[in-house]
């Protein structure tokens, strides 16, 4: 049972890393070609609270809660399935932690940038 839950939290972690990473260039492709909903006000802030919480994180030395649960889930067994591999290889690389942390607020920098270039609207009421 932990194995399944441990595996759900890296699919989450997965979705999340998958929504602050594309979203910035979706973005700017979608600010190019005039699709509307880019601007979408609360879109915009989740995306930035998104990358400034995990920039945050790393900047204060905490690491990712979502990495955290999922290790304590899997505890000393190791056995992920093949889907669970495959993500792990995606998200999970073995590099110095300040290089992390670098492209965490240069990622913060660029959305936050962007709200400058590609301000979003909030909806009149």
């Amino acid at each position: 049972m932990n194995l399944l839950l441990a595996d759900l939290v890296l699919l989450a972690h997965f979705f999340f890393v998958l929504f602050v990473v594309a979203s910035l260039p979706l973005v700017w492709t979608g600010a190019a070609a005039g699709w509307r909903w880019v601007r979408h006000f609360e879109f915009r802030a989740i995306h930035l609270a998104a990358i400034l919480i995990v920039s945050a994180e790393a900047l204060a030395g905490i690491w990712c809660p979502l990495t955290i649960l999922e290790d304590a889930l899997r505890g000393h067994n190791a056995d992920k399935g093949f889907i669970a591999r495959w993500l792990h290889a995606l998200l999970f690389y073995d590099l110095p932690s300040w290089m992390f942390t670098a492209a965490y607020v240069v990622f913060a920098a660029a959305v936050a940038l962007t709200w400058l270039f590609i301000p979003p609207v909030r909806k009149r009421i």
